[in-house]
């Protein structure tokens, strides 16, 4: 598979269920926002709601940071709807308070090099898209394990604090902490600081 990373966004507009309802949504209604956009195999299945779930509630979180939440499957926006009518407490999603791209060509999941085409599915894969449209985060995984939104969260601030101020983000980097300039002298001052 090959990167995206520092690439244009693969283009994309397909039907979403946004609400209670379906919405045509495209990457160009990002424009000038971050955008998390994150696959998942399929509706109705066991892992993936307790992913989408977990994005959703987080989505005023991402807001606060100036980035929208997409989900995406190959499923149809019907199906996404229904699956939004089950409670939560049953493996349903319940009211989202972020939209599910219907990809059922494929041709979202293709182009940003999460399809399996033999199984017709798409891969756990998580897109941060800078306000210029550019990805600027890729994480691609099997279907066994689901995302940490927390995290994805954290990473988005480290790229903003990064793009803000110029600084560097050391591993486990939270808001508020520490940053080390970049350069081989400069950098001194943050391992300095480390030393116990």
């Amino acid at each position: 598979m090959e990167t995206l990373i520092q690439k244009p966004a693969p283009a994309f507009k397909a039907q979403a269920l946004v609400g209670e309802g379906f919405k045509e949504i495209s990457l160009a209604d990002y424009k000038g926002k971050w955008l998390c956009l994150f696959f998942y195999p399929l509706d109705f299945t066991f892992v993936c709601p307790t992913e989408i779930t977990a994005f959703s509630d987080m989505a005023a979180q991402f807001r606060e940071n100036n980035c929208e939440v997409v989900g995406c499957s190959v499923d149809s926006q019907f199906s996404h709807l229904a699956w939004s009518q089950r409670p939560r407490n049953e493996g349903g999603l319940g009211k989202l308070d972020i939209p599910l791209l219907a990809d059922i060509k494929k041709e979202i999941a293709r182009d940003y090099g999460v399809l399996i085409e033999s199984a017709g599915v798409a891969l756990r894969g998580c897109y941060l898209i800078d306000p210029d449209g550019k990805v600027a985060f890729q994480v691609v995984h099997d279907l066994g394990v689901g995302r940490n939104p927390e995290e994805i969260l954290r990473v988005l601030q480290a790229f903003q604090e990064h793009k803000k101020t110029g600084d560097v983000c050391p591993a486990r980097w939270t808001p508020g902490a520490k940053t080390m300039k970049p350069g081989p002298k400069e950098s001194q001052e943050y391992f300095q600081s480390q030393s116990r």
